[in-house]
C-alpha cells in the first residue's frame, strides 16, 4: 500500500521515492510483511503524508541475511576502497540535500532552516569524516614481548550490526549508526522509529547510487515490539547500538544479553545548565533559550535543568522569559519560524502533563500552553521557563523531551555542581563563567560525558558524543566510535627457524 498523503511535492519532493514501500533490503525497496499499516503525520498539521507496510519478522531475516551475505566481500575489501565509496556517498548526499532537508522537516516538524542548516550539513561532514577514518583501521606496532616470539594487534570488524534509531534526529541518528559501522567494513541492519522512516530511506538509497554494495545497508521499517525485538535478539547480528530512552535501553541490553551481543547505548539525559555568579547574563540567557528550545527540546543533550548563582537568579528567570516570549511558533517550511510542532500530539500531551503538574509546586513564568489558532491542530507547545521548582520534583528528576526549561538557585560553587550530578542521568552539561579556573572545576566534577563552558549544544564530527550513568554507554561520532565498531585480535608469531621444544616439554614432559 502506498499512501503520498496530502504533501505537496514543494513540502514533500522525494515522495515518489518511496512508491514500492519502505524498507530497503538488498539494494532495494520493497513493502513490509507484517500484515499492518502505518502512517508518516505532518506534526504540524496532523495530516498523513505517506502510508506503508510495517516490517515484521520475516523482513527482519530477509535483511539480516542480506546483510550477513554482503559481509564477506564488504569487509574484505581495502581501507582505500570503502574510504572512497564513502567519499562518493558524501557526493550523492550533497547532490540531495535539499530533499533530505525537506523530507525531516515534513516528518519531524523541524524548521526547515534548521534542517538545512544543522541536520542535513552535518550529516554530510559525518560521511565526509568517516571516508577519510576508513582508512585508518589501525592496530598496534609489532614487539617481542615474549623471548622470540613477535605480538601485534589487529582491528577487525564485528559483523552484522543491528541499529536502532530515535524520531528526534532521524537522519542524523541513522548517519551516527550506519557510518562507523560500514566504515570499519561491518554490515548493517536499522529500524529507523516508525513515525520517521523517510530519511533513513533516502540516506540508504544514495549509498547504494554511490555505489556501496547491496547488503551493506538495510533498513527495516518497524514498531520496536516486533522488529526491533527480533532485530536484537537476532542470533546473526553480532552487535546491538541503540539510542532511545533509559527505559527501552534496559530491554534492549535484557534482549541482546541473551545472545551474548556487543552493545552500544545512548540513552536519556537530563542536561544541567550551570551559571555561575560571574557569567556573562546575557550569553548566558540566550544560550539557555537556544539550548532548551533545540528541535523544539526534543534532544538528549538539550538544557533542562538552570542551575543560577543566587545574585544572577532572578535577573536569569526575568530575561529568559521574556527572550522565550520572543520566539516565533510557525509552519516549519516558513522562513520566519524559530520553533515547529512536538512529533506528536501525543508527545505534546505528555509534555504539556509534567507542567500542569508542576504548577502545583512551581512557578510557571511564561508559556505553559498550546498555541490556538492557525496552530491548533499540530502538536504545539510554547516555550516554557518554570522557576522555583524541589530537586527532588518531577519536572527536575525526568526527561521530559520538549520546550522547557526548569531554573533553580544555588549559593555555593559545591553546592550547583553537586546539583547538577543530582540525577540519574550524565549526557551532557555546561558550565557558564568568566574564570578559567572555576570553569575547569565544573569540567573536572560534573559528571557527563560532555561539558560544555559558556555554549550548548554544539557537537563536531571529530569529537565523541555518549554519556555517563544512566546515559548509557559507547560513543557516537570521532575515532572512538569507529573503534566501538571493531574487535581486536591479537596475533603471535614464533620467530625461531627450527620449531622450539622447549616449552612443549615444560607442559609435557620428554616424549
Amino acid at each position: 500500500m502506498h499512501n503520498p498523503g496530502s504533501a505537496t511535492p514543494e513540502r514533500f519532493p522525494a515522495q515518489d521515492r518511496f512508491a514500492d514501500g519502505a524498507q530497503f533490503i538488498a539494494g532495494r525497496l520493497t513493502k513490509g510483511t507484517s500484515g499492518r499499516t502505518h502512517a508518516v503525520v505532518d506534526p504540524s498539521s496532523g495530516e498523513e503524508v505517506y502510508t506503508y507496510e510495517l516490517a515484521g519478522a520475516a523482513d527482519v531475516d530477509a535483511a539480516v541475511a542480506a546483510a550477513r551475505a554482503a559481509f564477506p566481500g564488504w569487509s574484505s575489501a581495502t581501507p582505500g576502497e570503502r574510504s572512497d565509496a564513502l567519499h562518493r556517498f558524501a557526493a550523492v548526499l550533497a547532490e540531495r540535500a535539499e530533499d533530505f532537508a525537506r523530507a525531516e522537516s515534513l516528518q519531524c516538524g523541524k524548521p526547515l532552516k534548521l534542517t538545512r542548516e544543522f541536520d542535513v550539513p552535518g550529516t554530510i561532514d559525518n560521511t565526509a569524516f568517516f571516508a577519510g577514518a576508513a582508512r585508518h583501521l589501525q592496530g598496534q606496532s609489532a614487539g617481542e614481548y615474549s623471548g622470540d616470539h613477535t605480538s601485534y594487534v589487529r582491528r577487525e570488524p564485528i559483523g552484522v550490526v543491528g541499529s536502532i534509531a530515535p524520531w528526534n534526529y532521524p537522519l542524523q541518528m541513522a548517519a551516527w549508526k550506519i557510518l562507523p559501522a560500514i566504515a570499519a567494513g561491518n554490515t548493517i541492519v536499522l529500524k529507523p522509529a516508525e513515525l520517521t522512516p523517510l530519511t533513513s530511506l533516502l540516506f540508504a538509497q544514495a549509498a547504494t547510487d554511490a555505489g556501496i554494495p547491496d547488503g551493506v545497508i538495510n533498513i527495516v521499517s518497524g514498531t520496536g515490539k516486533e522488529a526491533g525485538e527480533h532485530l536484537v535478539g537476532h542470533p546473526d547480528v553480532a552487535m546491538t547500538s541503540f539510542t532511545g530512552s533509559t527505559a527501552v535501553g534496559k530491554r534492549v541490553a535484557e534482549v541482546a544479553t541473551a545472545t551474548v551481543k556487543r552493545l552500544h547505548l545512548e540513552l536519556g539525559g537530563k542536561a544541567p545548565f550551570v551559571v555561575f555568579d560571574d557569567a556573562d547574563l546575557e550569553a548566558a540567557v540566550h544560550g539557555a533559550v537556544a539550548g532548551a528550545l533545540i528541535n523544539t527540546g526534543q534532544d538528549c543533550t538539550a538544557a533542562t535543568r538552570a542551575y543560577v548563582q543566587r545574585p544572577l537568579y532572578e535577573a536569569f528567570v526575568e530575561r529568559t522569559a521574556a527572550l522565550m516570549e520572543t520566539v516565533r511558533l510557525g509552519d516549519p517550511f516558513a522562513p520566519g519560524t524559530d520553533l515547529g510542532p512536538l512529533i506528536s500530539h501525543v508527545q505534546r500531551d505528555r509534555v504539556a502533563g509534567f507542567v500542569d503538574r508542576a504548577r502545583a509546586y512551581a512557578r510557571v513564568v511564561t508559556g505553559g500552553e498550546a498555541p490556538q489558532g492557525d496552530l491548533k491542530n499540530g502538536a504545539y507547545y510554547r516555550p516554557t521557563l518554570v522557576a522555583d521548582a524541589a530537586q527532588d520534583s518531577e519536572i527536575v528528576q525526568s526527561e521530559l523531551f520538549g520546550p522547557v526549561l526548569v531554573v533553580l538557585p544555588f549559593d555555593s560553587d559545591d553546592e550547583g555542581i553537586g546539583l547538577a550530578n543530582d540525577t540519574p542521568y550524565g549526557l551532557a552539561a555546561s558550565a557558564w563563567s568568566r574564570d578559567v579556573y572555576r570553569a575547569n572545576r565544573a569540567t573536572r566534577e560534573i559528571k557527563a560525558g560532555c561539558v560544555w563552558v559558556n555554549d550548548h549544544i554544539p557537537i563536531i564530527s571529530e569529537m565523541p558524543h555518549g554519556g555517563y550513568k544512566a546515559s548509557g554507554f559507547g560513543k557516537d561520532m570521532s575515532a572512538y566510535s569507529f573503534e566501538e565498531y571493531t574487535q581486536i585480535k591479537h596475533v603471535m608469531f614464533d620467530n625461531t627457524a627450527v620449531p622450539r621444544k622447549d616449552w612443549h616439554r615444560t607442559i609435557f614432559g620428554d616424549r
